[in-house]
């Protein structure tokens, strides 16, 4: 077992070595299946802009996803032919590039299943808005959420920034949308009247305690601002210089896709030649983030840079690489240039703190996110006692991360206290991922695994001590705990026990034997774990296959709870070495979430970093020690 270890370690390390980029990251693509090739080329044709190369390759990789019945599937054993959605936007993006006719068999297949499935009317909210902005849906006469929210106060118990950034990002430039109910067509608009049916009439199931509070909101203001013209008009200047305050460098909207998508017509609706130039860098923003995977262009919903090379640094100091080594050296230079120094929208709710955190991608230079910075401030840890400006920039992200943990004891992503009741009333749908920032177990638990292990906070301290009761008191009646950010119990049970046993709470506790116990009832009988992308949807662990991230998880987990391997480790331990160059669909599987039932991500980077992690843990643990360089 010793050599086979070893040997897998060295593995995974000289294939993260030889990947890594000029710049000192890893630009593994963030695969987020086909919504974004097929927005691309909605946007592109709306625009009238005719990147011809771009339309086509996009087109060439949608209808490589495509299943035999000529439906799209957003994950391999999604239950069902396929998904409604998926296939409403292939279909249309194919059509509307121009060069795939309705009589296309593939199209036709396409076609096929979305009428048998309940037509356009089925698909998703925001497939819907994109429909409504492009001409082929109907605005609804009431929007849930008026444009004049914007103008509440941030002094009144609801108000704008209690949703959540992403949730801000997107429904901003859709109010603005909604209501001057803007419609973009264009002469090479298809035609998708048939995937409606005709037998049902559209109707907007909002309830009349919602439409009393929005006439609430607006008989408000205007007692405060004046008349309802003046109100949207000021509103609508105020939603507009939100938007161009929160562009990034190159040209994106809060460095998102879908928010940057939404963010062009938005403007268009302003109809001011002043604003045609940000219009066109937002769009080459959009393009900027296109990769290739399999040999097949791909829009990214953003970029996974600092996620990347921040697991990754961090994973190869695991495994015995030197701080000192220029593959980290080279990394960790990278993630303190990509450390923010600007003030966003957290400081809203956070108006001590300081800038100091790290965001998600390259691009993202005013909204940071908890997991970034522990993982940034991971990979830096070792070299803070030499390097004085890594010092500088890990105090810096130490303060920034202490001050966002919640009055409930967890941290959130990106902000912190805005999880607030009324947004479950929000007639939106999937409103707790979309407009909801709350805290959760994997969050705090890797932020807890942070602070313990790198820190030396214990329980004693009152930090601490209020993660610990987040953790214990989401921990579900089985002993698990429920993931937001990854798939999905495993991903939240590791994350838990992992964060309890860095803090100092004992493997013997109560919450933490249930975990154990809960994983090695799950094992696979080959040794590994695997749990579907349907656990989200469901509420409970839906199992699955093995994969190798799922199995490091599952094994890192029962690493920190056991002084001595366990049958269940060794079985892990197995399956990983077994199976660290497979090429098949477990390890093209979705390992994030983003939005439950609808939007996952397929980290490239997962199969490499998680098993590094979870043998160089079994190694450093239980092999005999004086192998510090690999």
């Amino acid at each position: 077992m010793k050599d086979k270890v070893h040997d897998g370690i060295n593995y995974l390390v000289n294939i993260l070595k030889r990947e890594q980029s000029e710049s000192g990251s890893w630009e593994y693509p963030f695969e987020t299946g086909i919504s974004t090739d097929c927005y691309m080329i909605i946007l592109l044709r709306s625009l009238e802009i005719d990147d011809e190369n771009l339309i086509k390759e996009l087109g060439k990789r949608i209808l490589s996803r495509q299943e035999k019945n000529g439906a799209w599937k957003i994950f391999y054993d999604e239950e069902g032919d396929g998904n409604l959605t998926a296939t409403l936007e292939a279909y249309y993006a194919l059509l509307y590039s121009g060069y795939y006719e309705k009589s296309d068999k593939r199209l036709r297949a396409a076609r096929r299943f979305i009428v048998a499935n309940g037509g356009a009317h089925k698909a998703h909210l925001f497939t819907k808005i994109m429909l409504a902005i492009t001409g082929q849906y109907k605005w609804p006469d009431f929007f849930p959420i008026p444009l004049e929210f914007i103008l509440l106060p941030t002094s009144f118990p609801i108000n704008f920034y209690q949703l959540s950034v992403f949730g801000r990002a997107n429904l901003l430039p859709i109010m603005i949308l909604a209501e001057q109910k803007f419609i973009l067509k264009t002469e090479r608009s298809p035609d998708l009247s048939e995937l409606f049916l005709r037998e049902e009439e559209e109707t907007e199931d909002y309830s009349e305690e919602w439409r009393d509070f929005t006439s609430l909101v607006t008989d408000g203001l205007e007692k405060i601002v004046g008349l309802p013209s003046q109100l949207k008009k000021r509103a609508r200047t105020k939603g507009k210089q939100y938007m161009l305050a929160h562009i990034e460098k190159d040209g994106t909207f809060y460095s998102y896709f879908s928010s940057t998508f939404l963010m062009i017509f938005a403007l268009i609706t302003f109809n001011d030649k002043r604003l045609q130039p940000i219009i066109k860098r937002a769009v080459n923003g959009l393009k900027g983030m296109r990769t290739t995977i399999n040999g097949y262009t791909h829009m990214q919903y953003t970029t996974a840079s600092v996620w990347n090379t921040s697991l990754i640094s961090y994973a190869l100091q695991e495994a015995g690489i030197s701080s000192e080594d220029e593959v980290v050296v080279k990394a960790n230079q990278y993630l303190i240039q990509k450390q923010h120094h600007l003030y966003g929208d957290w400081v809203i709710h956070n108006s001590n703190a300081s800038p100091g955190g790290w965001g998600f991608s390259n691009i993202n230079t005013i909204n940071p996110d908890v997991d970034d910075t522990t993982a940034s401030l991971r990979a830096l840890a070792r070299s803070v006692t030499t390097n004085f400006s890594h010092r500088q920039a890990w105090d810096r992200g130490v303060l920034w991360l202490l001050s966002m943990q919640n009055e409930d004891g967890g941290w959130p992503a990106f902000e912190k206290n805005t999880n607030r009741s009324f947004l479950k009333l929000l007639p939106i749908e999937k409103a707790e991922f979309i407009l909801a920032d709350p805290a959760s177990p994997d969050l705090t638990g890797r932020t807890l695994h942070f602070l313990g292990d790198f820190t030396n906070l214990k329980a004693p301290h009152p930090a601490i001590q209020a993660g610990v009761r987040s953790i214990l008191r989401n921990q579900e009646k089985d002993g698990s705990w429920y993931g937001r950010w990854g798939i999905c119990y495993l991903y939240g049970t590791w994350a838990a026990i992992t964060g309890l046993t860095a803090v100092g709470v004992l493997p013997s506790h109560t919450a933490i034997s249930k975990g154990i116990e809960w994983l090695k009832r799950i094992q696979n009988k080959d040794g590994g774990w695997g749990e579907s992308c349907k656990s989200d949807s469901a509420g409970k662990f839906v199992p699955l296959v093995s994969t190798l991230t799922h199995t490091a998880w599952a094994v890192d987990a029962l690493i920190a709870a056991s002084e001595r391997p366990m049958k269940a480790i060794d079985k892990g331990i197995d399956f990983l070495l077994t199976h660290l160059d497979r090429e098949d669909w477990t390890t093209a599987y979705p390992k994030g979430q983003g939005m439950a039932g609808d939007f996952y991500i397929h980290y490239h980077s997962y199969r490499y970093i998680y098993p590094l992690l979870a043998l160089s843990h079994y190694k450093n643990k239980y092999m005999a020690s004086g192998h510090k360089n690999i």
